[in-house]
């Protein structure tokens, strides 16, 4: 790992080490743990880049750390709240934790807004996902009908 090169001076000493591109390698391995490490060094780099702490708020998704993902992207979306990826995010994450309304949301402002270029199969989703929960509110009876 190139972190660990520059700690005690291996072969890339002198190379300037890509932690964001180096999470990403490791994230795709499976090793979140390890890629959290990078993109929180990539942070330091770069403090608040929206991108970063996106990917810090998957890795903790995939870690099953769900409430630090949750306050990973309401942290980006209070940064910048037209940020799509944060939106996608966080919609399912609040569905998962029984929140419909803020996740219906979320995927509405995700839908709104402008989904990053071949992100068609995240847009599809999101749309489905919105016309199933739009469709299961609309079909639960009325509170003076139950």
């Amino acid at each position: 790992m190139s972190f660990w090169n520059k700690i005690f001076g291996g072969p890339g000493r002198t190379e300037r080490v890509d932690y964001y591109e180096e999470g990403l390698a490791l994230a795709q391995e499976g090793k979140f743990h390890e890629a959290l490490t990078s993109f929180r060094l990539a942070l330091k780099e770069s403090p608040g880049d929206p991108i970063v702490l996106q990917q810090i708020a998957i890795a903790y998704t995939r870690m099953g750390m769900e409430d630090e993902a949750i306050k990973t992207y309401r942290h980006v979306l209070n940064r910048n709240p037209e940020s799509p990826g944060a939106h996608y995010g966080l919609a399912f994450l609040l569905l998962r934790h029984g929140q419909r309304d803020n996740a219906v949301r979320h995927l509405e402002a995700f839908l709104a807004g402008s989904p990053p270029m071949g992100a068609t199969d995240h847009v599809n989703h999101a749309r489905t996902t919105l016309e199933e929960l739009q469709g299961a509110v609309g079909n639960e009876p009325a509170p003076h009908e139950a």
